[in-house]
């Protein structure tokens, strides 16, 4: 395989300055809710130890970048940020800072297929609430997540609730093994439906209840959801009860119109053992993001204690905001040689007042009209006259 001089590695993207300063102003915007809400500011290193989160992160494993150091130890580069931050907190630097709340802004790498056409790296920014597992921090988290998209102005944004415990539970009452609960999660991941209700005729469910289980695909309220739940099953009762005070806390923040609670949603992430949710916006075809309860993957580190995140994806989230200003500065000022004292001084002058400022000496643009255009404002100085 020839590597031509301009190609990249599969699945990487140069971010041009447009898209640069986009992710800046979301990141400074994103970043300073969390920390209003008491969430600390955490940085992970890019390469881990595939032996600790390369095998726990539930990122397959032909999706990790794998290299080995000088010592002959097989490294990844991070390919999420919820297990990293586990193993920090699973240090003795923070174990006793219980609940720790901590947040981020990473990016994470994760291989693709040729035919895939998907990022291999990218950014995301969340947090992660651990050692609270109560409701009140599955609530704290999505109601933090919908203030970071309003507050970037994605429209139209919407939340799909499930709970992972409550369906298996619901699952294996009606008779399903191991093996087939996992064949019915591969099935809800991928979101098809007619997949889904295909598996189904093939699992040797009762007659009679058929109908049911393929109805688990059509769930929207928590009032549907009491057609499957056996609530002589303690379990299952009080799971139910915790998604129905849940609820009433959503409604109390007015979020009550943007969410959806779908029992048969199934996170692709696998070790979220509890409820689980994702984000949607206009603009976008993907989710903008995803979150739930990971009390299990703690366990792996030592620590019997409740955790609960999300994550947002920054090239999803550009696509879902609206689109605004495409210029590279508010002014431009153009400059010959004998005004260039005159063009800083004018400068200086405007950047005190905050305003974003380009001096461009005239001579040196070939097609000056055409630059110029990329500017909110042209003072010019060079002795033409202002367009």
């Amino acid at each position: 395989m020839t590597i031509e001089m301009f190609e990249k590695p599969l699945g990487m993207r140069d971010d041009f300055p447009f898209i640069a300063k986009k992710k800046a102003e979301l990141r400074a915007k994103g970043t300073e809710i969390m920390q209003q809400a008491g969430y600390e500011l955490l940085q992970t290193p890019t390469l881990e130890y595939y032996e600790t989160i390369g095998k726990i992160s539930a990122i397959p494993d032909n999706a990790l970048f794998k290299l080995l150091d000088n010592q002959g130890q097989t490294l990844v580069l991070r390919p999420d940020m919820t297990s990293p931050i586990a193993r920090v907190v699973a240090s003795k630097l923070l174990k006793e800072k219980m609940p720790v709340r901590l947040g981020y802004y990473s990016n994470v790498f994760r291989a693709q297929k040729r035919e895939g056409g998907r990022p291999a790296e990218f950014e995301q920014m969340g947090v992660e609430l651990i050692g609270d597992n109560s409701l009140y921090a599955d609530a704290e988290v999505i109601i933090l997540a919908s203030e970071i998209l309003k507050e970037l102005e994605v429209e139209s944004s919407r939340i799909v609730i499930g709970h992972t415990q409550l369906l298996q539970s619901i699952l294996l009452e009606f008779g399903l093994d191991d093996r087939q609960i996992e064949i019915v999660r591969e099935a809800l991941v991928s979101k098809n439906s007619v997949k889904f209700e295909q598996i189904v005729d093939g699992l040797g469910i009762e007659a009679d209840k058929i109908g049911s289980f393929k109805a688990l695909n059509r769930s929207k309220t928590l009032e549907d959801w009491k057609q499957w739940i056996d609530f002589s099953n303690s379990e299952q009762a009080d799971l139910y009860e915790e998604m129905l005070k849940l609820q009433k806390i959503v409604e109390r923040n007015g979020l009550s119109g943007s969410v959806t609670y779908d029992l048969s949603f199934v996170s692709h992430m696998t070790y979220y053992t509890g409820l689980v949710f994702e984000f949607y916006g206009a603009g976008s075809g993907f989710p903008l993001g995803n979150g739930g309860r990971y009390d299990g993957l703690m366990k792996q580190f030592g620590l019997h204690i409740g955790a609960t995140g999300f994550g947002l994806r920054v090239d999803r989230l550009l696509e879902a905001i609206a689109p605004d200003k495409k210029y590279a500065a508010d002014t431009l000022i153009l400059f010959k040689e004998e005004t260039e004292q005159q063009a800083h001084e004018r400068a200086q002058e405007l950047r005190t007042k905050g305003v974003h400022v380009t001096l461009q000496y005239a001579p040196a643009v070939q097609a000056i009209d055409e630059f110029a255009g990329l500017f909110k404002e042209v003072i010019r100085l060079d002795g033409a006259v202002n367009g």
